[in-house]
């Protein structure tokens, strides 16, 4: 069929219906049964790339062959569509309303558009299973889908709809069991005719605009039935009043990305049957109610980003399911129990930025299955249990503490997970352990900020992963590693604020995908580097407060990323890489060198060419004008005029002498008969006002 007329197949094949239906039909075995034409119709209205829908053809008398088509086999009426996952498009149409006897249509991930289809609103002939999501449908939800009251399951999940979803729509849900309307762009409040869905195991109203404050004491609470509550990510305000324990076999509830405020219901220990719990980025206050202890199958508890105060239960191991503790962002007190090493089924341990004090327990060692430990922004001391680095962990995060000693050298099962490491702003002393280098996954080192007194072991370019190096201001010494960058992959160095002498290694060029090199504040010495110029990705340069001299390599100006750039207060000279932000850095970037050519900067502009030998006509002419203040003749003057030709005569001759004697030497002495070079300038200036506040430009001029 052709796309581009479906008015026309719609309008051709349901005529032939009706002339059919008013002749008193055919059967089932009629030439063009309704469940055909239906279909046929259907598929008029969609673009079809990979051919799933070949075939389909109104050359058949029964579409039950048909792929993607399902039929009772006691009536051979079509009773299920599924056509999920094919790259459709095209809307759906009216053809669907023929299907009298279609219990599931599921046309879920595809490209359908337009509005939900009048032809869904008038099927009510029990119609239990309806999945349109993950497609590009759009407008609202019409008031009359509410008729269909036999269906069981509705998901319109990832669409565009978008409005209030309007009041009625749930008057006739007696039979609805599971309902999804996430991610759309619905708004306006909850629906307050939801309540009367009695049957309802699962609802999700995830990622949408609702707002307003739900009523849960005398609706959702009334959902004895409901299994999953997500209403995350959307604007709904309010508190949660105590009555969740009628809920009885409720599993998941999930209430984060919203604004609800006050304290958690103190009955929320009573849903014994609790699995998962989020209710994190709200404005919760008030402790932990202790009925949580009694949730004995919970194993994903997550309130972080709130304003959750009191102290750190210490009741948390009798929770002794759980998987993931999730805890940042509020306002917790005290230290970790000991006996939270009971928790052997913990993965993921998240306390960041509280107020929690005290060592961190060693019984954590005993968590075998831990991969994640976060307990960055405490007030934490002591030193890093050994033990922990024996375990298979992914992430650590102690930064922005106050522990001390030293940094524990890992194990072999460390070695092979770790991703991420981050101990910075602590009070960490001693060597950083060579064993680092065997980290094959490492992705990001932090050590920033710390008193490690140590120098940079050589093992930190074994690393065949790790992006970002930071070990800013941490009293490190020595020079820096030549095979730092042997893997390739680094994209950030920082090591500013230490005491690292030498030079920049000109191995520093094999790091093609660093974007951010900083090694400001130290003692480095010597030139930069001409193996920067390679860096095409990189975007920052600070080399600000070190000893770095000679000249900037010309080749750094090819460097078309870089967005910033600091070298100033170094004992560089000579002139500025042209191209590139050299030339638009400001003052505070460039001053403090010995030399540097630039008209923001005042002293001398030291170049390191051959010192060039430059006259001025001009000058000549000047004195001629004395004389002739003086009443000399016009012959006088000839005169001088030919004292000026002979000096440039015996300048020339001079330089030819001067080459002859050069090569006389060079034959005598079997050297190369190059001589040395400089430049003869020629310049007026009377002419050339410029050279006093920019002198460089005579070099462009030499002969």
């Amino acid at each position: 069929m052709m796309v581009g007329f479906p008015w026309l197949v719609s309008y051709l094949l349901l005529s032939v219906s009706a002339l059919l239906n008013c002749n008193g039909g055919y059967g089932v075995s009629a030439l063009l049964n309704d469940d055909v034409l239906g279909l046929i119709v259907f598929k008029s209205d969609l673009h079809d790339p990979y051919s799933n829908l070949a075939s389909w053809s109104e050359d058949d008398d029964s579409p039950c062959s048909w792929r993607f088509v399902e039929c009772n086999p006691a009536t051979g009426r079509v009773n299920g569509v599924l056509l999920d996952g094919l790259s459709l498009s095209g809307k759906i149409g009216r053809g669907l309303e023929k299907l009298q006897y279609l219990k599931v249509l599921s046309l879920s991930h595809n490209n359908f558009s337009g509005s939900v289809s009048p032809a869904l609103e008038l099927n009510d002939n029990g119609l239990e299973r309806l999945n349109l999501s993950h497609n590009c449908l759009s407008g609202v939800i019409p008031t009359s889908l509410g008729h269909m009251s036999s269906i069981r399951f509705l998901d319109l999940s990832e669409n565009s709809l978008s409005g209030p979803v309007p009041d009625n729509l749930f008057d006739n849900c007696f039979s609805l069991h599971y309902l999804s309307l996430a991610r759309n762009m619905f708004e306006g409040p909850i629906p307050s005719s939801l309540s009367k869905c009695s049957l309802l195991n699962s609802l999700n109203l995830s990622s949408n605009h609702f707002s307003g404050n739900p009523d849960f004491s005398s609706g959702i609470w009334s959902m004895k039935r409901l299994r999953t509550l997500d209403l995350s990510s959307n604007l709904l305000s309010g508190s949660l009043p105590d009555g969740i324990s009628a809920i009885d076999y409720l599993k998941e509830i999930f209430l984060m990305g919203n604004q609800f405020s006050g304290p958690l219901p103190a009955d929320i220990g009573v849903c014994l049957h609790l699995n998962r719990l989020d209710f994190s980025d709200n404005l919760f206050t008030g402790a932990l109610p202790e009925s949580l202890q009694r949730l004995n199958s919970l194993t994903f508890f997550g309130v972080s980003n709130n304003m959750l105060t009191g102290e750190f239960p210490q009741w948390i191991s009798k929770m002794n399911s759980l998987e993931y503790i999730e805890l940042s962002g509020n306002g917790f007190t005290g230290s970790l129990p000991s006996s939270i090493g009971d928790l052997r089924s913990l993965k993921c341990l998240s306390l960041s930025n509280n107020k929690l004090t005290g060592n961190i327990p060693v019984s954590l060692v005993s968590c075998t299955k831990l991969s994640v430990i976060r307990l960055r922004g405490n007030s934490f001391n002591g030193s890093i249990p050994e033990g922990l680095f024996g375990l298979g962990l992914e992430e650590v995060d102690f930064s922005h503490n106050e522990l001390m000693g030293s940094i524990p050298p890992g194990s072999s099962k460390l070695f092979e997970t770790l991703l991420t490491l981050d101990l910075s702003r602590n009070n960490l002393q001693g060597n950083i352990p060579a064993e680092l280098g065997l980290l094959s996954n490492l992705r990001y080192l932090n050590l920033s900020w710390n008193n490690l007194q140590s120098r940079m072991p050589p093992e930190l370019g074994f690393f065949q992963n790790l992006t970002i190096i930071d070990i800013r201001n941490s009293d490190l010494y020595g020079s820096i590693p030549r095979d730092i960058c042997d893997s390739g992959s680094l994209k950030i160095l920082q090591l500013d604020g230490n005491l690292l002498n030498g030079s920049i290694p000109e191995d520093i060029g094999n790091c093609t995908s660093l974007y951010m090199l900083s090694l400001s504040h130290n003692n480095l010495s010597g030139s930069i580097p001409m193996s920067i110029s390679k860096l095409i990705k990189l975007k920052i340069l600070k080399l600000e407060f070190n000893e770095l001299s000679g000249e900037i390599p010309q080749e750094l100006g090819r460097l078309e990323n870089l967005l910033a750039a600091n070298i100033s207060y170094n004992r560089l000279t000579g002139r500025l890489p042209v191209g590139s932000i050299f030339l638009e850095l400001d003052k505070s970037s460039l001053q403090g060198n010995l030399g540097l050519c630039s008209p923001l900067l005042k002293g001398p502009c030291k170049m390191n060419v051959s010192k060039p030998l430059v006259f001025d006509p001009s000058a000549y002419i000047n004195q001629i004008s004395d004389h002739r203040r003086r009443n000399e003749s016009s012959i006088a003057s000839t005169s001088h005029h030919h004292m000026f030709l002979s000096l440039s005569v015996i300048i020339a001759k001079a330089s030819i002498c001067g080459t002859m004697l050069w090569k006389a030497c060079a034959q005598a002495l079997q050297v190369p008969e190059v001589p040395p070079t400089g430049k003869l300038i020629m310049f007026d200036s009377q002419s050339s006002s410029d050279w006093i506040s920019n002198p460089e430009s005579l070099l462009d001029n030499g002969l």
